[in-house]
C-alpha cells in the first residue's frame, strides 16, 4: 500500500467539535457501515454511501451544540446506539435515529468529555473539573480534579473485571481512578488533549492506553492496578500540530491495525508497527483545517476500507484503499470515466445552480438593504483558537481557525513582543508604526489572507516582566464586513511552563510573603503572574507547582496557603517580577503584605552560566551572518574560493540555513542582552543599590563575551 488515495468529500455538516464523528457497525448482509456525526448547531447527520454519494438515514433539529458522540450498547450487541452529549444533557437515538433517552445531568458545567461503549448501563462524565459515574442514569460516583479534564475513557470490564476510569487532565497528568478516589497519577509529556483504548480494546491486557498531547505527543502506557508501565512515546520532531483524535483500524489487510492520528494543523497520519514496541510513521496526508475526529471502516464500497476524517468546519473527507485506475484493459478504463464524468457534470451543475441562488439571494439583499426599515444583521461565525507556549523556543504559537475564508487579521498588543517567522503562513503580513507613549500600542501588524485560507497560524515571543493584553481581531470573508475580536493575555512570567518536578541541588533565591489574604486571593495573584495554573482554587490548605523557564532553563517553586506564600527560583529575576507584581496586586486590594527575601550570590553566577552558551552561540551567529555578504562577494569576483580559510568557506556552504535560522529568531540576541542586563540590576536592587549608570559598561564586556570577565564584573560592581 502506497498509502490510501483522497477519495473527495461526501458533505458538509456545521462546526465540528473533537470525537463527534462514528462509523456504526456495518448490519445485515451489507458490509459497508453508516456515518453519524454531531455538530455545533445541535444537529445530528447519519449518512451512507452509496457510488460516491451521500445518501441520508436521518437528521434531527437543531439544538445545543454537541460536544462528545459516542456509540453504546449492551455487552456482546453490536455498538449502534448513538448517545450525544449537549449542555449538561445526554441523549440516546437508534441508528434509525429515534430518540430513546434524555438524561439531563446535574452537572452545573456543560459537559466536554464522555465516554461511550456504554456498555451495559454505565456512562462516564466531565465537565471542566468534575467527574461523574452513572450507572443506570443514577450517580455513583464522584471526583474533583485538580486541573481541566481534556478526555476520559474506562478500561474494559470484561477483561479488567474491574471499573477503572481514566482522566486526561491539562496540567499533564493521566488520572486513575477507583470509585470516586485516586488510584494514582501518571505523568506524560505534555497535557493531553485525548485518550484512546490500544488497538480499541486495550490491547491483550486490556490495561493499555494511547494518549496524543497538545503538544503533538504520542504514547503508550499499560495502566495496571497498582503502577502505570509506560511502553512507548513518540516525540514530535517535525513540530506537527497538537493530537486531536486517535483510532486503530487495519488499513494495510495484514491483520495488524494500524494507529490514525488526526491533528489541530490538518495532518492526517498512519503509524504501522514492524515491532510491537515501535510504531512507524507509514503514510500521512494533509487536510486544510484541523481533524476532529477519525475513523477507520468501510464507508464508500463494498471490499475497500477507508479512512474517514472530520474537520472543524464539519466537511468529512474519505481517503480510501481502492484503486482509482483499474487493472483489465480499456473497457474497465472506460467505465470508470464515465461513472467520473457523470459525478463531474452532477457536481458541474450542482455548482452553476448554487451560483444562481447566491446572485438571487444578494440582489435581494441589496434590495431590502436600501429600504428604510431595513436591518442589518451580524453574521455568526465561529473562530477556533489556541494561544500555547512552546518549550522548543520559548515562544507563543497563535492559531486562528475559522469556519468560513479569513480575509485579514489584525494583531495589536500592549506589550512589546517580538513576532516570528512561521514557514507554514503564507499571508502577507504588514507593520504599521505604532506610539506607545499615550496609549501604550507596541504592535500593530495586519495579515492579509490568500483566498480560501481557513487557518493562520502566528508566532511571538514575550519579554518577562512586560505583561498585558495580545488582541487579534479577525475578519472573515463575509458580507456584510464583521470582525471577531479575541484577547490573550501575557502574562509577567509569560516564559515559563509547569513542570512535574525540579532540582533541587540549584542555589535557589527565596521570597516570602506574609499577610491577611485568603488562599483563594493569593491562587488568585499566583494565576495572574504565571501560565498553566489552574483558575480554579486547589482542593485542600496549600498547594505546590513547579516551573521551568523555556527560555534559559531557570525553574521556580511556588508554594502558598492561606496568610503565606513562599517562592524559590535559581533566577533572581524571576523573584524580582514575582516582587513587583504580587505587591502591585496586593496594593490594589489593600492588604498588607509583608516581604522577606533570601538572596542566594551563588544563584547569579550559576545563571551566567546558563545564559552564557546561549550568548556565545547567538553572537557567533550575527558574526556569521555579517560576513555573508562579503564572503559571496569575494566568490563572484575570485571565481572560487580555495584561498579561503576553512571556516570562512563553512559559512558561504552553510549561508543558507544560517540566514534562514537567523531570520526565524529576529532579536534573540537582543532578548539575551536584555535578560543579563535585568539579572545585573536586579542583583543589586535586592541590596538596595543602584547600578543603572554601569549598564553601558557591562553592554561593552558582553560583546567581548568572556564568561569568566562577565561574572567577575557582576562580582565587583
Amino acid at each position: 500500500l502506497a498509502g490510501p488515495v483522497n477519495h473527495g468529500v461526501f458533505r458538509q455538516v456545521g462546526v465540528t467539535a473533537q470525537k463527534t464523528m462514528r462509523l456504526l457497525p456495518a448490519s445485515g448482509k451489507k458490509a459497508t457501515q453508516k456515518v453519524v456525526v454531531g455538530d455545533q448547531d445541535g444537529v445530528i447527520t447519519c449518512f451512507g454511501i452509496k457510488k460516491g454519494e451521500a445518501v441520508p438515514v436521518f437528521k434531527t433539529l437543531p439544538g445545543q451544540k454537541i460536544s462528545r458522540l459516542e456509540l453504546g450498547g449492551a455487552l456482546n450487541t453490536p455498538q449502534e446506539k448513538i448517545f450525544v452529549a449537549t449542555g449538561s444533557e445526554v441523549r440516546g437515538f437508534t441508528k434509525r435515529g429515534k430518540q430513546f433517552l434524555s438524561f439531563e445531568t446535574n452537572l452545573t458545567d456543560s459537559i466536554k468529555a464522555m465516554y461511550g461503549h456504554i456498555s451495559g448501563a454505565d456512562l462516564f462524565l466531565c465537565a471542566s473539573y468534575i467527574y461523574n459515574h452513572y450507572c443506570d442514569c443514577k450517580d455513583q460516583h464522584y471526583y474533583l480534579s485538580g486541573d481541566k479534564i481534556n478526555d476520559v475513557l474506562c478500561l474494559p470490564v470484561d477483561k479488567v473485571n474491574c471499573i477503572t476510569p481514566v482522566l486526561a487532565c491539562q496540567d499533564r497528568v493521566l488520572r486513575v481512578l477507583q470509585g470516586s478516589d485516586l488510584l494514582y497519577e501518571v505523568e506524560v509529556p505534555g497535557p493531553p488533549t485525548v485518550l484512546a483504548l490500544n488497538n480499541g480494546n486495550g490491547g491483550d491486557s486490556g490495561e493499555e492506553i494511547l494518549y496524543g498531547t497538545s503538544d503533538g505527543k504520542l504514547g503508550l502506557i499499560q495502566i495496571t492496578g497498582s503502577k502505570p508501565i509506560p511502553k512507548w512515546e513518540i516525540g514530535n520532531e517535525k513540530k506537527r500540530g497538537g493530537i486531536l483524535c486517535i483510532d486503530s483500524f487495519d488499513i494495510v489487510g495484514d491483520g495488524v491495525k494500524e494507529l490514525l492520528v488526526g491533528r489541530d494543523d490538518g495532518m492526517l497520519e498512519i503509524y504501522n508497527f514492524e515491532s510491537a514496541d515501535d510504531p512507524g510513521l507509514r503514510y500521512d496526508h494533509a487536510l486544510s483545517e484541523s481533524i476532529a475526529s477519525v475513523q477507520g471502516g468501510c464507508v464508500g464500497k463494498d471490499g475497500y476500507d477507508e479512512i474517514l476524517a472530520s474537520t472543524y468546519s464539519g466537511w468529512l473527507t474519505g481517503l480510501t484503499t481502492e484503486p482509482v485506475h483499474r487493472e483489465g484493459g480499456s473497457g474497465e478504463e472506460l467505465k470508470l470515466s464515465q461513472e467520473m464524468q457523470s459525478k463531474i457534470s452532477s457536481l458541474r451543475n450542482e455548482l452553476e445552480h448554487l451560483q444562481m441562488k447566491v446572485l438571487q439571494e444578494r440582489e435581494k439583499y441589496q434590495q431590502s438593504s436600501q429600504s428604510s426599515s431595513a436591518v442589518s444583521s451580524v453574521p455568526a461565525f465561529s473562530v477556533n483558537d489556541k494561544f500555547t507556549l512552546n518549550k522548543d523556543d520559548a515562544s507563543y504559537s497563535l492559531i486562528l481557525e475559522v469556519q468560513t475564508a479569513i480575509d485579514n487579521v489584525l494583531v495589536q498588543s500592549d506589550v512589546p513582543i517580538d513576532l516570528l517567522d512561521v514557514d507554514k503562513n503564507s499571508a502577507v503580513v504588514s507593520f504599521s508604526s505604532c506610539d506607545s507613549e499615550p496609549n501604550s500600542n507596541f504592535l500593530l501588524a495586519t495579515y492579509r489572507c490568500q483566498a480560501n485560507t481557513t487557518r493562520l497560524e502566528l508566532k511571538v515571543r514575550s519579554i518577562e516582566g512586560q505583561y498585558g493584553t495580545l488582541q487579534a481581531y479577525v475578519t472573515p470573508r463575509i458580507q456584510p464586513k464583521t470582525c471577531q475580536v479575541h484577547q490573550y493575555q501575557i502574562k509577567p512570567l509569560s516564559l515559563h511552563q509547569r513542570t512535574h518536578s525540579i532540582d533541587h541541588d540549584r542555589p535557589m533565591n527565596t521570597l516570602t510573603l506574609n499577610g491577611q489574604f485568603s488562599f483563594a486571593e493569593i491562587h488568585s495573584w499566583v494565576v495572574f503572574c504565571l501560565p498553566e495554573v489552574p483558575e480554579k482554587t486547589p482542593a485542600g490548605d496549600s498547594i505546590t507547582f513547579y516551573f521551568q523557564n523555556t527560555f534559559l532553563g531557570t525553574q521556580l517553586e511556588s508554594t502558598y496557603r492561606k496568610g503565606e506564600g513562599c517562592f524559590k527560583s535559581d533566577n533572581i529575576s524571576t523573584i524580582s517580577i514575582l516582587k513587583d507584581v504580587l505587591s502591585k496586586e496586593a496594593t490594589k486590594r489593600k492588604i498588607n503584605l509583608n516581604i522577606s527575601y533570601d538572596v542566594n550570590e551563588e544563584s547569579v553566577r550559576h545563571t551566567l552560566k546558563l545564559i552564557h552558551p546561549k550568548l556565545e552561540y547567538q553572537q557567533l551567529l550575527a558574526k556569521k551572518v555579517h560576513l555573508i555578504d562579503a564572503l559571496r562577494e569575494l566568490q563572484v569576483h575570485e571565481g572560487n574560493v580555495d584561498f579561503l580559510l576553512p571556516k570562512y568557506r563553512s559559512i558561504l556552504e552553510e549561508a543558507d540555513q544560517l540566514l534562514e535560522e537567523y531570520k526565524r529568531q529576529p532579536a534573540h540576541l537582543e532578548r539575551l542582552y536584555g535578560m543579563i542586563t535585568d539579572l545585573f540590576i536586579d542583583k543589586f536592587k535586592f541590596k538596595g543599590t543602584n547600578v543603572k549608570t554601569k549598564v553601558p559598561l557591562l553592554l561593552e564586556i558582553l560583546d567581548g563575551c568572556d564568561q569568566d570577565g562577565l561574572i567577575a564584573f557582576f562580582e565587583a560592581a
